[in-house]
């Protein structure tokens, strides 16, 4: 015979009872079942797990060993069925989050990142940084599981990328010079920016490279391109150096610099950037299911301070 879970229930009921009739009872059942189950479980062993008294029942040696491993059994029973339902509810897992360079400027991403740890605080958050297109490809190929990014590139055969959030663009100056030297002026227009040398970041197809070309265009203009750099920070070094200006998110004015001022833009039209969340189509990992379904209402209730 092979032993059943219920039996150990039983033998359990009836250790921590001491008595047959009581163990019944919790058990909701008959005494003399119950009676034959415990036997039927010291048959199995071929031991004696109880000795029988006046007033009841009391472990043997054996007994006690018993009812140590049979607690054992079953608490690991209970964990396995919590661990299987914690994963099916997306409660216990892995997530690899991909951040642009401008991400974790903006105070949505780390808010969107922070309310999913304390949903779901038993779920592994691994982060990597990399521009907009690059992280496209590795969600595409399974090397991260969500990205948020700042792309005009779509790819509807194998990534939804989900609009979140706008933001205008600001331009950072080089402090002193005569664009922002004149006192009370706290905003440009895109024209008196078109004689003036643009520090672009990232390759063509990220982001901020393409949203600066589009706002020049719309300003009817192809902007000096002074310095091509390959990450945010050096963008704010050479603006500091004076060599030239750079469009940048609004929330990039977070980021205090000395030799950097920062204006926003004026005129009909506002150039904006978009943030974005990648992930592969038809994914079926409930964790990131999740993942995404806070993030797209927490982007809904967002109002940057």
């Amino acid at each position: 015979m092979v032993m059943e879970f219920r039996q150990l229930r039983y033998f359990i009921a009836v250790a921590e009872e001491g008595h047959i009739t009581r163990a019944a009872e919790r058990l909701d059942m008959q005494q003399p079942p119950l009676s034959r189950q415990i036997k039927a479980i010291e048959d199995e062993l071929q031991v004696q797990l109880f000795h029988r008294r006046a007033r009841g029942v009391e472990l043997t040696d054996a007994g006690h060993t018993f009812l140590d491993e049979a607690r054992a059994v079953l608490a690991g029973l209970r964990h396995a069925f919590d661990a299987t339902q914690s994963r099916a509810r997306g409660e216990l897992g892995r997530i690899t989050v991909g951040f642009m360079p401008s991400g974790p400027f903006h105070p949505f991403v780390p808010l969107a990142v922070r309310r999913f740890r304390e949903s779901y605080p038993l779920v592994s958050v691994s982060i990597e940084e990399r521009f907009s297109t690059e992280m496209l490809d590795r969600v595409r190929d399974e090397q991260l599981d969500v990205a948020f990014v700042r792309t005009s590139r779509v790819d509807p055969e194998h990534l939804v990328i989900t609009p979140l959030l706008d933001e205008s663009m600001v331009v950072a100056v080089p402090a002193g010079h005569e664009l922002v030297r004149r006192k009370g002026e706290k905003a440009l227009s895109m024209k008196q920016l078109a004689g003036e040398p643009f520090i672009l970041f990232g390759p063509p197809g990220t982001g901020m490279y393409d949203a600066t070309i589009a706002a020049c265009g719309a300003a009817g203009f192809s902007p000096r391109i002074g310095q091509h750099v390959p990450g945010i920070t050096s963008c704010f070094g050479l603006v500091a150096a004076g060599l030239g200006i750079a469009l940048l998110p609004a929330s990039m004015q977070r980021t205090l610099m000395e030799g950097v001022v920062y204006r926003n833009i004026r005129g009909p039209v506002i150039p904006t950037t978009r943030l974005s969340l990648a992930a592969r189509r038809g994914d079926r990992s409930i964790v990131v299911r999740n993942f995404l379904k806070l993030v797209r209402e927490a982007a809904k209730g967002f109002a940057p301070a």
